[in-house]
């Protein structure tokens, strides 16, 4: 066996690194800028850049050795002059730029970082005899130029004030202008950052509440464990309960009225609970609190929606397998041999049903973590589906992702779990 757990745990390992690729690529590159989606449009670059910073997003994705920077957004003169408009002197005609002879600051949104290496990229062309230097003089660049449209690149160290280009005896004509700044190393990424984040178990800042996001995950799991857990023991109590008892009474009366029950639970909306218990068994008649988390009474009105909602889809469930589970061979030997009902359900039916059943459990744990949405936030719970709800309405990227990368890595351990209790289930199973 600790061969075959040792063997799963490696197989995890790549499965787990596919989670957080997965997770990292849909919250960074997929749903655009997180600095864009958290500060909105109306910021300044320098804000975008500083909050860019302190969170990694100013790095390359994945690997590189130049990143880009807000300092001057990639200037194609094709689309349109750019940051280049404000430029005085600067001619923008048919998707070229044109600085006549003089001196031309580059349009930066702030001051470029110090003690950082600077790649400055210019395609262009110039007439024969002009001279294009960079102000204050870090190198003549005119030799890279021609007659003929070409890319050349210039590397620079920030300077104390902004550079210049220094056109003489001619015309410099531009298609397009980029500014990178260099990272510290080929694998200095965001992806890396995340990753070291997640080895220290820091999921980053939330943008709506200022606070880490680790610590809003501790303070919320307790509330959400509160609710689920007893809706899940409860729950699967009743289903298996009443899945026997639809087992034993099976075509009769019994079955057919908790089949009737079943279906009805499941036809009715899951909000419709919640509206319906809140007005009548918590406002109307004062059964039980409207909202809030004070203590246990005001879990009892959750729990049971919970219980009521999910009861139907478990129930018929359960018995379809506790059915199919009735006319298999064992248990027409068990009955020849003079076991009474009971007896075959309990110790055979029960027994051989459990991998199903295990599935289905484990299948619902991670669930236990990430809280019933619906339910705290109508009744004002405050665990990890409330505090969910409030991160997409507010945007706050942190949260959300960090719960969304739990949720999935639990999966991936209960799927091992899951293995291991097959085999310790059925002993036809074995650790291959």
């Amino acid at each position: 066996m600790s061969r075959y757990l040792w063997r799963r745990i490696l197989q995890t390992i790549p499965t787990v690194f596919g989670v957080v690729l997965i997770t990292f690529v849909l919250f960074n590159i997929v749903g655009g800028s997180p600095a864009g989606l958290i500060l909105g449009k109306n910021v300044t670059p320098k804000a975008f850049e500083e909050f860019d910073e302190q969170r990694g997003f100013n790095k390359p994705l994945l690997f590189g050795s130049w990143t880009k920077t807000r300092a001057l957004e990639d200037a194609d003169f094709r689309n349109g002059p750019g940051a280049f408009r404000n430029v005085r002197g600067a001619v923008w005609t048919n998707g070229v730029l044109t600085l006549p002879p003089g001196r031309y600051p580059l349009p930066l949104a702030f001051a470029l970082k110090p003690s950082s290496d600077w790649k400055l990229t210019m395609e262009g062309r110039v007439a024969p005899g002009t001279s294009v230097s960079i102000f204050p003089m870090i190198g003549k660049i005119s030799d890279g130029f021609s007659n003929d449209w070409k890319k050349f690149e210039l590397i620079f160290q920030s300077l104390e004030k902004a550079p210049e280009i220094e056109v003489a005896g001619g015309v410099l004509e531009l298609k397009g202008v980029q500014l990178r700044r260099k990272t510290a190393h080929f694998f200095d990424s965001q992806f890396v950052f995340y990753l070291r984040q997640l080895v220290r178990f820091d999921f980053g800042i939330s943008s709506s509440l200022n606070q880490p996001v680790a610590q809003l995950l501790k303070a919320g799991i307790w509330p959400s464990l509160a609710l689920t857990v007893p809706i899940f023991v409860i729950e699967l109590i009743l289903s298996l309960v009443l899945s026997l008892v639809c087992a034993f009474f099976r075509n009769r009366f019994p079955d057919r009225l908790l089949v009737f029950i079943s279906v009805a639970l499941m036809s009715i909306n899951y909000l419709v609970w919640i509206v319906a218990g809140q007005y009548w068994l918590a406002f109307k008649w004062g059964w039980f609190p409207v909202w809030g988390f004070e203590s246990w009474r005001y879990l009892m009105l959750p729990v049971l929606i919970g219980v009521i909602s999910g009861l139907g889809v478990n129930v018929r469930f359960y018995r379809t397998i506790m059915l199919d589970e009735m006319y298999r061979d064992y248990v027409r030997t068990a009955f020849a041999k003079g076991v009474s009902r009971s007896g075959v359900l309990f110790k055979h039916v029960l027994k051989n049903a459990m991998i199903p059943v295990v599935t289905n459990v484990v299948i619902a744990i991670p669930f236990l973590y990430t809280g019933s949405l619906l339910l705290e936030s109508f009744f004002g719970i405050p665990g990890l589906g409330y505090l969910g709800v409030n991160a997409i309405n507010s945007r706050d990227v942190d949260v959300v992702r960090a719960i969304v990368l739990i949720g999935s890595m639990l999966f991936v351990v209960t799927n091992l779990i899951t293995d291991i209790l097959y085999a310790r289930l059925d002993p036809r199973v074995r650790f291959e």
